[in-house]
């Protein structure tokens, strides 16, 4: 193993590529987390021979300082993966104070890569597997061939049977299959109907408004070839039928595959009942017994907690007995299984006859299925030390995965000290109540579905609901509080990995803390440091709902907060702007965050609710307004603070380029877009401002506009390309509509790229319809002619636009808003489209010298071309050819670039004409 780059490594049904961290089961791809592909490397290098921990620790997480726990959690879920135990097979064994060896007998040979041995595509969000399948190969298999035929498969049975471990691994097995991916909807965290459909088009990056039709939904996704697998059905049963119905009907290429302990009775549905493992007959000899699932499984999971375990014949007997006690039930014997250290195989049997005999009384027959699960699961938690049981239940609160140190936060409290948790945390995992998940760099903990409902009724029924429910908020709030701390300093990508799993918990938390039993005023600060996580998702419209809540819960406070009425005043003006634009709600938002601000003395605060007003008065058309606003920004001193001054100059260059400054509108962007490349933030917001998108993405946007007002229309292409690119990457929803609204659309339109105004208005409806940013959905309708201008309020910025688009005329409020001074950078075009619409000669030439002067005043080489033109065609008209010539070839001689453009083309044709000395 030295030198074993070329070489592949067999063992068992195993084949091992150390080079390319590959592990084949039977020339399948075995799906492991990349520390536990590191593991069995060093383990396998020095096979045979003990590796202590701290070896193992030092190998495989060498730049990380991890405990013992860590390591082996990891190994468990190696060992888990690969079957060791099963049949009597061992691979990994303990050294008892020493460390773990390799045993399995193994070969080395030249690698020679199967066909399917290349890692597959990671079209999928499907767990790594944590345990081998045992008993079900053959039910597996015939689910592979049916699933296709049948496309919509439910398999239903009692709970703890194994639906969702067979769904998974069938799944699994179909990676590679559906051209659009395989994807995973557990239904177990949500408690309503109505948040099926938003995960759902959150998991398959789909846009969906709540109040649009199921049918419209699910034309979304017609075209694609996919599996979904749904998982834990049975709380929303006829939710569901409606569903997969209409999916089906709309997409003939999706699949569905579902669990759920009963049949969703649904149109075209297959149901296939998983029954419990075989378990073998009393008679027989031990050949036979040793083949039959249930004690192959009541076996591997004892050797899985005691590495010594052997069953001797004498304990034969026993084994089958307990396996036909628990009917066969995969979790029942599970749990079973991980006593067996404690009491002995007959100890074992003794404890279980104890416990079932009220339930067995008076009948011949086995317990009901549900009853056997049930009596476990109560056997098992009376077997629970006190402390253990109370963590237990503690824990039934989260609804997602969770740290260790979550845990600890949530069940430290009355009867239990911080210092306790650790260790009853570790039984759990031991007496398989509960779930660790290992992470390459994180543990994670999980309550099974059916664990966590007991849980949940033994907490209720211990009286310590509702405080624990305030241990978890408060926990919530400490991790929001934490991210938002992040948020300016961690990369996109790596903060939504680390936080965006929290989501489910967080909403559990804040319906919890604004209902009408929790604690509001912790409701209310966890809906304020919750902003990142709903930002960073776009999820404005459920932002929204948290923040009416938590504002008409801080109403009803005795004692209200001033600092937090603000926080939640910013985010509803910057929500109201997303989807109703520039009313005087959105307005009314802003104003009063800034009162609030003011009497707090909080320059921050401040500085948040003017910027947020400013980007207002910009989507309404007030430059004149939102360039004083910049003033009186800088007035407040926001160079105290370089991420704040930062954002203060980006917005001054907004103001600019607005008002119609064009030429230092450009020194100050590309000042911006330096400091920001030292600053080495690629993707940070705007930091502290009221409307909030990602600050490179917004640079790059006014930046582009600024350049093909100043006569660069590639580089304006280039940079407006660049800055929805960064935005796509970083997948921020209302980010890529700002770009896209403000550059990307606008300059392909100006620069006369049809197609690719076509492409751009496709992506910004459908980003806009999925992020219900009904702002920039108006914008769209109206770029593309589909809603009249007339019909919309408060939103001069997009009028002013379309007139330089020569889409609308130039209405007599727009001419005297332009002639007041009130239009900024689209002045010159305004009086441009009016001169061309004059009868009157004479005032139409007034009108475009007019223009032509303004537009070289405001450093706008782009307007200036399209005066002179319009100047140029008039004196054609009227014969002046040389005056019409001098005029335009002075303009166009100032052009470096561009020159296929619309604009440049039609000016060359002109010039063309003029040369020829052939009048209009």
């Amino acid at each position: 193993m030295s030198d074993s780059s070329d070489k592949a490594v067999h063992f068992g049904p195993y084949c091992v590529h150390p080079h390319q961290r590959l592990v084949l089961e039977a020339g399948r791809p075995l799906r492991l987390g990349r520390r536990a592909v590191e593991i069995l490397l060093v383990l396998l290098e020095q096979a045979g021979n003990v590796v202590s921990k701290q070896e193992l620790i030092a190998r495989v997480w060498p730049k990380s300082v991890v405990e013992d726990g860590n390591l082996r959690v990891h190994m468990a879920a190696l060992r888990k993966a690969l079957g060791d135990g099963q049949a009597g097979q061992r691979y990994i064994v303990t050294v008892a104070q020493r460390g773990y060896s390799f045993v399995a007998p193994l070969s080395i040979e030249p690698m020679s890569l199967p066909t399917e041995g290349a890692p597959q595509s990671q079209g999928h969000n499907l767990p790594l597997r944590r345990t081998r399948m045992i008993g079900r190969q053959a039910l597996i298999d015939s689910l592979v061939q049916l699933l296709p035929e049948q496309r919509f498969i439910t398999l239903t049975g009692a709970g703890g049977i194994g639906k969702t471990t067979v769904a998974l691994r069938v799944a699994e097995l179909l990676i590679g299959h559906y051209h659009d991916g395989i994807r995973l909807l557990d239904l177990a965290p949500l408690s309503a109907p109505s948040m099926i459909l938003p995960n759902l088009a959150a998991l398959l990056d789909l846009s969906h408004v709540q109040q649009e039709p199921l049918a419209t939904f699910a034309r979304s996704v017609q075209e694609r070839q996919l599996l979904l697998v749904i998982d834990n059905c049975e709380h929303l049963l006829d939710d569901i039928a409606l569903i997969s119905e209409t999916l089906l009907r709309h997409a003939p290429k999706l699949h569905i595959l579902a669990t759920s302990r009963e049949a969703l009775r649904a149109e075209g549905e297959y149901v296939q009942r998983l029954e419990p493992l075989a378990c073998p007959p009393a008679s027989g000899n031990r050949a036979q017994a040793l083949g039959y699932p249930a004690l192959q499984l009541l076996i591997e999971r004892a050797m899985s907690q005691q590495d010594s375990f052997e069953l001797s014949e004498a304990e034969l007997p026993l084994a089958i007995d307990i396996c036909q006690r628990l009917d066969g039930i995969p979790l029942a014997i599970e749990l079973v299984a991980a006593q067996i250290e404690r009491f002995g195989l007959s100890g074992l049997l003794v404890q279980m006859e104890d416990n079932f005999r009220l339930l067995t009384r008076g009948r011949n027959s086995a317990l009901p299925r549900h009853q056997t699960l049930r009596a476990t699961l109560d056997w098992s938690f009376e077997l629970l030390t006190v402390c253990e049981q109370i963590c237990l239940r503690r824990l039934a609160v989260f609804r997602g995965g969770f740290s260790l140190a979550s845990a600890a936060a949530v069940i430290a409290g009355e009867q239990i000290a911080p210092n306790e948790v650790l260790g009853s945390i570790t039984q759990l995992v031991a007496k398989s109540l509960l779930n660790v998940e290992a992470g390459d760099d994180e543990v994670v903990y999980r309550l099974l579905d059916i664990t966590r409902t007991y849980a949940l009724e033994k907490l209720s029924v211990a009286d310590e609901l509702d405080a624990t429910r305030e241990r978890h908020a408060e926990r919530c709030l400490a991790l929001m509080n934490q991210a938002q701390d992040d948020w300016e300093i961690t990369a996109t990508q790596v903060w939504i990995d680390r936080y965006a799993p929290l989501r489910e918990d967080v909403r559990a938390a804040l319906d919890w803390g604004l209902g009408d039993h929790g604690v509001h005023l912790l409701g209310i600060r966890l809906t304020v440091s919750a902003m990142p996580l709903w930002q960073e998702l776009s999820l404005l419209r459920e932002h929204g709902l948290y923040v009416g809540k938590a504002l008409a819960r801080l109403e009803q406070s005795k004692a209200p907060s001033p600092r937090l009425n603000m926080a939640l005043q910013l985010a509803l003006g910057s929500f109201f702007y997303h989807t109703q634009g520039g009313t005087p709600q959105t307005i009314g938002a802003f104003d009063t965050a800034r009162r609030l601000a003011e009497t707090g003395k909080d320059q921050a605060g401040q500085l948040r609710a003017v910027s947020g007003h400013m980007a207002v008065n910009l989507c309404c058309g007030n430059y004149r307004e939102a360039l004083a606003q910049s003033l009186h920004f800088d007035q407040l001193g926001p160079e105290t603070e370089p991420l704040l001054a930062l954002s203060a100059q980006r917005l001054r260059v907004l103001a600019q380029h607005y008002a119609g400054n064009q030429a230092l509108a450009l020194h100050n962007a590309e000042q911006v877009i330096q400091r920001m490349a030292q600053s080495g933030h690629l993707n940070r917001f705007t930091h502290g401002f009221g409307v909030q998108y990602d600050q490179s993405v917004a640079s790059l946007t006014v930046l582009a506009r600024i350049l093909w007002l100043r006569g660069f229309p590639e580089r304006a292409w280039r940079t407006a390309s660049q800055a929805l690119e960064l935005a796509l990457q970083i997948n921020h929803g209302t980010s890529i509509c700002y770009t896209l609204a403000l550059a990307g659309v606008v300059i392909a339109q100006y620069n006369g790229d049809q197609n690719a105004v076509r492409d751009h208005l496709d992506l910004l409806l459908q980003q806009a319809q999925k992020h219900s940013a009904q702002l920039f959905q108006t914008w769209a309708r109206c770029y593309e002619g589909t809603l009249q201008i007339a019909d919309v309020e408060g939103l001069g910025l997009v009028e002013d636009i379309l007139v330089t688009f020569n889409a609308i005329e130039v209405q007599d409020t727009v001419f005297e808003r332009a002639r007041n001074g009130e239009a900024g950078w689209c002045t010159p075009e305004i009086l441009r489209v009016r001169a061309e619409s004059l009868a009157d000669t004479r005032a139409a030439e007034a009108l475009l010298l007019e223009a032509l002067g303004l537009a070289h005043q405001q450093g706008a080489l782009a307007w200036e071309l399209r005066c002179a033109m319009s100047l140029a065609r008039l004196w054609q008209r009227q014969g002046r050819l040389q005056p019409a010539r001098d005029v335009l070839s002075r303009v166009h001689a100032r052009f470096t670039e561009g020159f296929t453009t619309q604009d440049l083309v039609r000016v060359r044709s002109l010039l063309d004409e003029l040369q020829d000395k052939r009048p209009a």
